[in-house]
């Protein structure tokens, strides 16, 4: 086909390509739009801004179509134009929340991609931590003994408990029937009690034999310690201090052999079988039995330094304090009794101190610490006045010098040995002293203590202080100065001595009352409560009381002496209600003191001292308390004008 105007086909490409063209200016204008919306919407969630992708290249499109020939089909294929651009995606709405088992994080951005186009941000959660697996439930008594050699344990250790009472009974039965001779069951228990330690040693070569290896240790163990006691009590052919010495290396020994195993059964199993047999072969409970269980403790006592049991503690400590009490009425052999208590004392306060710096977290610390000096102090129970007081003495000074140099020992560590030193002081107190004198040592201590307590500053030592007052107080009202002394008439009041002894007595108590609510309050132990201020008060009021009777007693011991004594206690209590009105102009307590010691000498005017007085005595105190009231008065309304002015 041929003619002059244009072919209609190359016209139609023509258009074709102007309209593609225009079609790739529509798609960047509107890629471009898209891009603005998609960040105008990211900013007003508060996310930052996705880079934005370069646009497309652009440029005139170059019409290299070819000229069709005859020989060659017309097509209409632009070349080297750019690519059709992508739809643009508008951007999805705000992700839903996360589930309740995820953790929100910094949400990752998605790059742009030519067949999706853009998309929001899809957060990004990290996976939640994982749930630590539920402890598994304990193991029943049935489940236990179901175990794979539960039995062989539980036969080997029942067999080696009744092996042990048949050799005890057949002891106690060759003693009673004359079986034998004292020679041959002492030199057969031993050979007896060897045989079954050698054959658990040479068992334990083997590990499937290790528990009957176990068993037949301490079986062993237990028949010579056991021998040991029946050779020293029944026998008598060891002294006292012989038998507790080869009980001392035989017990060691076998807790030696515990360690080196590493078994704690074996060292509980040898001390509770010695601990139980051992009442069978004494007769009951003796001093020479709490000897020897005092042995078993002090043996276990170094262990804890290697080894963190606390039924080996309780096994070793428990018996001797169970047998001291039941033998609290035996004072046979008590120095010896006494003498080992000290050193089984010294040996596991020594231990317990070490363990608690060791490891801090021990509990078994404290209990060693304070369960150790407890058969010494028991043993006073037995002892006569001078040598009880020596050993509640001597534990007292051990316990407080621990106390004193365990700086950096744990608190409640310290705390548990101060409490058994300050008990220690009180029993050797009581036990040397008696009467007035004894209730004035007590107060004593209670101010060294109260004194302690703000040095350090600590409250362990108040509380000790505290103890110790109200002990002193009851002591003071039964036996220094009675009630009798400042009521009755002065033929109640005593020899001179108890009057000396009742004035310094009562001296410290009022110092005492005075000192340990300040020091209290000082250390922020009263809470701001009122009551022990009104309670120092009324004890200070008392003391004051007893020291002026005392004095006036001592001067004149007759009616005299006593009502001048009275009027110069009405008076004194009007003092003391000056200075603490005119001291309390700026503090409300003292204010309120005053006042309260006010009505209180009032009260004494009008309910005691206008009865009991009699002649000048009443007239003197009842002028010189008015005269005194109304020195008080005028002067506190004085200081108060001038402080409103």
């Amino acid at each position: 086909m041929t003619g002059t105007g244009q072919d209609p086909l190359m016209r139609l490409a023509s258009e074709l390509g102007e309209l593609g063209r225009r079609l790739e200016e529509v798609g960047r204008e509107l890629h471009r739009v898209g891009e603005d919306r998609l960040g105008d919407q990211v900013e007003t969630r508060g996310v930052a801004t996705l880079p934005r992708t370069a646009p497309h290249p652009s440029g005139p499109v170059q019409d290299t179509t070819e000229q069709p020939t005859a020989a060659q089909p017309i097509t209409a294929q632009p070349t080297g134009g750019p690519a059709p651009f992508p739809a643009v995606t508008a951007p999805p709405y705000p992700a839903p929340p996360p589930p309740p088992n995820q953790h929100p994080a910094q949400p990752q951005h998605q790059p742009w991609s030519p067949n999706q186009g853009w998309s929001a941000p899809a957060p990004h959660w990290p996976p939640p931590p994982p749930a630590a697996p539920p402890a598994p439930p304990r193991p029943s008594l049935f489940d236990r003994l179901g175990q794979d050699g539960a039995g062989s344990k539980l036969l080997a250790w029942v067999g080696g408990a009744v092996t042990l009472l048949g050799v005890v009974l057949l002891l106690v039965l060759a003693v009673q029937r004359g079986y034998l001779g004292p020679v041959p069951r002492v030199v057969g228990g031993a050979a007896l009690g060897l045989a079954l330690a050698a054959l658990g040693l040479r068992l334990h070569r083997t590990p499937a034999n290790r528990t009957g290896a176990f068993a037949l240790a301490a079986t062993g163990i237990a028949v010579l310690y056991l021998d040991v006691v029946a050779t020293t009590s029944i026998y008598g052919y060891l002294p006292p201090g012989g038998g507790l010495a080869a009980g001392l290396a035989i017990a060691a020994g076998g807790l030696l052999l515990a360690l080196r195993w590493d078994s704690a059964t074996l060292a509980t199993g040898v001390v509770a079988a010695c601990a139980v047999c051992a009442p069978v072969l004494t007769g009951g409970p003796t001093p020479l039995l709490v000897a020897f269980l005092l042995v078993l403790k002090i043996a276990a006592s170094p262990v804890h330094l290697k080894r963190d049991w606390p039924w080996l503690a309780v096994t070793a400590g428990v018996p001797p304090l169970v047998a001291m009490v039941l033998c609290l009425g035996h004072p046979t052999g008590a120095p010896v009794l006494a003498a080992l208590a000290l050193v089984a004392a010294a040996v596991g306060v020594a231990v317990a101190a070490v363990t608690a710096r060791v490891r801090p977290g021990d509990p078994t610390a404290v209990g060693l610490a304070v369960g150790s000096p407890v058969p010494a102090l028991l043993a006073t129970a037995v002892l006569d006045r001078g040598l009880g007081a020596g050993l509640a003495g001597a534990v007292a000074v051990l316990v407080v010098a621990v106390w004193a140099a365990g700086r950096s020992l744990p608190p409640h560590f310290r705390a548990g040995v101060g409490a058994v030193g300050v008990f220690a002081v009180f029993l050797a107190t009581a036990i040397a002293l008696d009467g007035s004198a004894r209730a004035a040592v007590v107060l004593a201590e209670a101010l060294v203590l109260a004194f302690l307590a703000r040095v350090l500053p600590s409250r362990g030592p108040l509380l000790g202080a505290t103890a110790f007052g109200v002990v002193g107080l009851l002591l003071t009202v039964a036996q220094a100065v009675p009630p009798r002394v400042l009521l009755d008439p002065p033929h109640h009041a005593g020899t001179a001595g108890f009057l000396v002894s009742g004035a310094l007595t009562a001296l410290v108590l009022a110092v005492l009352a005075v000192v340990l609510p300040w020091f209290a309050a000082h250390l922020g132990a009263l809470g701001g409560h009122p009551l022990p201020w009104v309670f120092a008060g009324v004890v200070l009021l008392y003391a004051a009381a007893g020291v002026v009777l005392c004095a006036a007693l001592l001067v004149s011991p007759d009616v005299t002496g006593f009502l001048f004594g009275h009027s110069i206690v009405t008076v004194s209590w009007t003092v003391a209600a000056l200075v603490l009105l005119v001291r309390g102009i700026d503090r409300r307590s003292l204010r309120v003191a005053g006042l309260v010691l006010v009505g209180a000498a009032v009260a004494k005017l009008l309910l005691f001292d206008l009865a009991a007085l009699d002649g000048i005595a009443r007239v003197l105190a009842f002028i010189g308390a008015g005269l005194v009231l109304l020195t008080a008065g005028t002067r506190y309304a004085k200081l108060v004008a001038t402080r409103r002015i």
